[in-house]
């Protein structure tokens, strides 16, 4: 895709974690905290439980690979479910949606001017996230940015979560715009999936895991942040 085509936009669709806030610098210490919790502080315990969603305890690493990257709450509850004992599926969903709401997030680039330079050129700004939507919209409050979204949706919204479709169109039916006018934004494989389902275009962000090899074959773009997408991409309306 063209310099040229990717000007003619409607509206932009974010992902939440990796895109508009940097992955590692943000959940690193809460799985920490979280997997420990788990296990009772047995730190040989909570090493397996981080081996089965794909984080290192001892360096406090994502694996490139991880399914707290690109899964929902629920999946990364349930593999967590059988190997402990004190807590249901459902009171880890409720514990990680909780703790995640008060998660200090780091942003990407700085999120309030960025978000006011794209509404001020006309577009529409969504956010969909395989986090649960009570979390994400605290995130975007504590970072004062709540108000520059025109929709936002969690994976536990009634849309599904990604990579299907279901969020995006969502939007695009909200909005009342047509897929192919909005680019959906993100840092794995399934943002860029979920967009190429819809119909979208898509641009891929480095602030996540991802290498840009890894996301190249489904963007139509891939940028070291969301913040170059205003001066490379947009014209003023």
């Amino acid at each position: 895709m063209t310099q040229m085509q990717m000007l003619d936009l409607d509206g932009l669709i974010f992902d939440k974690d990796g895109t508009l806030f940097e992955f590692s610098a943000s959940w690193e210490d809460w799985a920490c905290g979280l997997l420990m919790e788990l296990a009772d502080n047995d730190l040989g315990h909570a090493e397996t439980m981080g081996d089965a969603i794909g984080f290192r305890l001892k360096t406090k690493s994502f694996a490139p690979d991880s399914i707290a990257i690109t899964h929902t709450v629920g999946e990364i509850a349930e593999a967590l479910v059988p190997l402990q004992s004190r807590k249901t599926e459902a009171e880890i969903v409720a514990r990680m949606n909780s703790g995640a709401a008060s998660a200090p997030m780091a942003q990407a680039v700085p999120l309030a001017p960025l978000l006011s330079e794209l509404r001020g050129r006309g577009l529409r700004i969504g956010l969909a996230t395989n986090d649960a939507e009570s979390p994400a919209r605290a995130h975007l409050g504590q970072a004062g940015i709540l108000e520059a979204f025109d929709f936002i949706a969690g994976c536990d919204s009634g849309y599904g979560g990604k990579p299907a479709p279901g969020q995006l169109l969502a939007f695009a039916a909200a909005m009342n715009l047509a897929p192919e006018r909005i680019a959906m934004v993100g840092d794995s494989t399934h943002d860029l999936d979920a967009g190429r389902r819809a119909g979208m275009r898509t641009i891929g962000v480095l602030t996540g895991l991802a290498q840009a090899d890894d996301l190249a074959h489904l963007a139509d773009l891939v940028l070291p942040d969301i913040g170059h997408i205003p001066p490379k991409l947009l014209t003023a309306r």
